[in-house]
């Protein structure tokens, strides 16, 4: 476009040059330039409108563009990642072909005189164009002619001095594959998914035929079996056997990853389980590696709840992990001060006046979740879990299938959980087979209820308060906070709503079942349970429950009390019987392996008894102790020794635990008892020997009475 002051054209604000004649973009309309009156510029367009615009206006409006016009700022940006040797190319072709085009190497306003040959007034365009190969061949450039000379005035009058920089075509993971024989492998893969595997050749069958479904026969061809067989490996999962087609194959494309952001402390709770990389004392003595459920708050990533279960977490352990992190965790006994919540980067005094449970609690934050993100795990979306959800009004998210950047948050926890505590545990496993010990089982020191003492009080202690990448403030973007440190500045803004939770909601969250109350009580898995309250319901139906089934609540994991709700509404406490000789929490684990060590005797009433002294002895002895268990007494030819533990071995060395517990067995104390029956000599008779392990018990030697007389 010509403008009124000299005839020099106009330069838009991007930085274009719009000429008399060019054709330019307009309100997403083509437009050529036919004059311009002053400020005003006159457009018409393919169908003969014409249109009077301000200049202005025209460069301002969003869809402006100029048709075939470089850029007159270089995109110095992108040139700085180009190798220094061909950006001096290009700054060089940039040289020559302003000498072809206007005579100067500098453009019109450097001024000077053109040489003969590259003077415009006196060359024509292609007499200028052969002089420039001629000349850049007699320096030495390769392979330089007119057509080369033509070719890069157009890219330059196309993407400018980015376009004179050599082009390379984007590498990619299928090579120079045809697109529509990548469409077809991909459609081939996606029909395999959940079918028995083929063999490649098959595969390649099924692509031809999609080909000619598509396309029409023989438009497209297929490449040779080799470069297909590539082209599957490339394409398939990697996991899968690389001979083979695999079930699964990345059919859509990769979506740019976003990070979870949530912006208040339970918009977004993360939960997941995995196996712990620590071997501890089961219940029955022998090492296990527990379960490890987590919650993690994606705004303050705290950790605010933590289970650990021996084998099989269940839907009411992932129900009980609601209640936890929507009530304070209460500050542990011998805990020191600092890790008391008065102590914390919060503010503590006005959480006080909403929520007197924070007087005792710990550091640790207290979140009422509002979304919880599961993966499509048996517990998660049990029916047990879900009520939970529903009676705290929870939402629940499950995670899309193979996206585990769904739950990343939760699940780069778990490594830095194995990292910065498990490895220093007594019995940690590494974090594959190749990493373990030799002897790993018998470094294990910690029951399961310990480690869950030692992961409270470390998560209270070093997680919350260990600076997280992941935290930043934006009044201090530099400095990496604390999850205590982010829950107490998203307080201000989100508050802090307590959730009155009390022991009955707890209760409510266990899994139900529906018993009859007989005579004898109320009877389950062996296990007895009766209670004076019972005595007016005793052989009557439920007014309320299915088949006149009684609503029981039973604890899986400390079976030594269930709660019945009775016709008043409210859940009553009944104990097992046999309680009182069992001193520690016992679950349904514990309770199988003791049935299955004790026979089954005729009287049911001595075989409960049994078992539940049985159940105290084993509790007993998988408490881990470091003082040195006592020497086996010994024992005189004819007595009958205890046999060692069901667990112990030959292999097992000497001094371990497992031969000092040996005495302790369940074949020991039948042993022991077999003699006590059979003991009617006083200890002060001679020939009497006494019983080990009996005190003042003795045997009865009739040899060594004869020889008396």
């Amino acid at each position: 476009m010509v403008s009124a002051h000299g005839g020099r054209p106009v330069a838009a604000a991007r930085h274009r040059q719009v000429k008399l004649g060019a054709y330019v973009t307009f309100e997403s309309r083509a437009w050529q330039v036919a004059a311009v009156a002053g400020a005003s510029v006159r457009l018409v367009d393919e169908h003969g409108q014409t249109a009077s615009v301000l200049a202005s206006f025209l460069f301002a409006d969003p869809t402006f563009a100029v048709a075939d016009s470089p850029a007159a700022v270089p995109p110095w940006g992108l040139l700085e990642s180009v190798p220094e040797r061909e950006r001096e190319r290009a700054l060089a072709w940039q040289r020559h072909i302003r000498e072809v085009e206007t005579g100067l190497p500098g453009g019109p306003a450097s001024g000077g005189v053109p040489r003969p040959e590259y003077d415009p007034a006196r060359q024509s365009m292609a007499e200028r164009e052969q002089a420039k190969a001629d000349e850049l061949a007699r320096l030495g450039w390769p392979q330089v002619s007119r057509a080369t000379v033509r070719r890069m005035r157009a890219r330059y009058h196309a993407s400018g001095l980015l376009g004179l920089i050599p082009r390379r075509k984007p590498s990619r993971a299928t090579g120079r594959a045809d697109e529509r024989v990548v469409a077809a492998v991909l459609e081939a893969l996606r029909r395999q998914r959940g079918r028995s595997k083929g063999t490649l050749k098959g595969l390649r069958e099924l692509a031809g035929q999609i080909l000619a479904d598509t396309h029409g026969p023989g438009a497209v061809e297929l490449p040779a079996p080799s470069t297909f067989n590539r082209l599957v490996r490339v394409l398939a999962d990697p996991l899968e056997h690389p001979g083979r087609p695999a079930r699964t194959a990345t059919t859509t494309p990769v979506r740019p990853y976003t990070p979870t952001v949530a912006l208040r402390p339970g918009e977004l709770v993360q939960v997941d389980t995995t196996r712990l990389d620590v071997m501890a004392v089961g219940e029955d003595g022998k090492p296990v590696r527990p379960e490890l459920t987590i919650a993690l708050d994606v705004a303050t990533r705290s950790v605010v709840a933590a289970v650990l279960r021996e084998e099989g977490t269940k839907g009411v352990d992932a129900a009980l992990l609601l209640a936890e992190m929507a009530v304070p965790h209460p500050a542990r006994p011998g805990w020191p001060d600092h890790l008391r919540l008065s102590h914390a980067a919060v503010p503590y005094d006005r959480l006080l006046a909403l929520d007197d449970r924070l007087e005792q609690a710990a550091a640790r934050p207290v979140v009422v979740p509002e979304t919880i993100v599961i993966d499509r795990g048996a517990i998660f979306v049990s029916a047990a879990f879900l009520a939970a959800c529903e009676t705290l009004g929870v939402s629940v998210q499950p995670a899309p299938p193979r996206s585990p950047a769904a739950k990343g948050a939760v699940e780069r926890t778990f490594g830095s959980i194995n990292t910065l505590v498990a490895q220093h545990i007594a019995g940690y496993t590494g974090s594959h087979i190749l990493e373990r010990g030799e002897a790993v089982e018998d470094e294990a020191q910690f029951t399961v209820a310990q480690l869950q003492e030692l992961l409270d009080e470390w998560i209270t202690a070093r997680w919350q308060h260990r600076p997280h990448e992941g935290l930043r403030h934006p009044v201090l973007p530099k400095k990496a906070l604390t999850p205590n440190e982010m829950w107490g500045a998203l307080l201000g803004a989100s508050g802090y709503v307590p959730l009155p939770l009390a022991g009955a909601a707890y209760l409510e969250l266990l899994p139900v079942r529906f018993h009859p109350i007989t005579g004898r009580g109320i009877r389950i898995n062996y296990r007895t349970y009766d209670h004076a309250c019972l005595n007016e319901h005793r052989g009557r139906p439920s007014p309320t429950g299915p088949g006149g089934g009684w609503e029981v609540h039973l604890n899986p994991h400390d079976v030594r009390q269930i709660y019945i709700r009775l016709p008043d509404g409210h859940l009553h406490e009944i104990p097992w019987i046999h309680r009182d000789h069992v001193h520690a929490p016992m679950g349904e684990t514990a309770w199988r392996h003791i049935r299955a060590a004790v026979n089954r005797r005729v009287d049911r009433e001595r075989h409960e008894a049994d078992l539940a002294e049985a159940a105290d002895q084993v509790l007993r002895r998988a408490r881990p102790t470091t003082a040195a268990q006592p020497a086996p007494p010994k024992t005189t030819p004819g007595t009958p020794t205890a046999k060692a533990a069901p667990h112990a071995t030959g292999d097992q060395p000497a001094g371990s635990r497992y031969e000092a517990e040996a005495e302790d067995s369940l074949d020991a104390l039948e042993a022991r008892a077999q003699a006590e029956a059979h003991a009617d000599v006083g200890a002060d008779e001679p020939g009497a020997h006494p019983l080990p392990g009996s005190g003042a018990l003795t045997l009865y030697d009739a040899d060594q009475e004869a020889e008396l007389w």
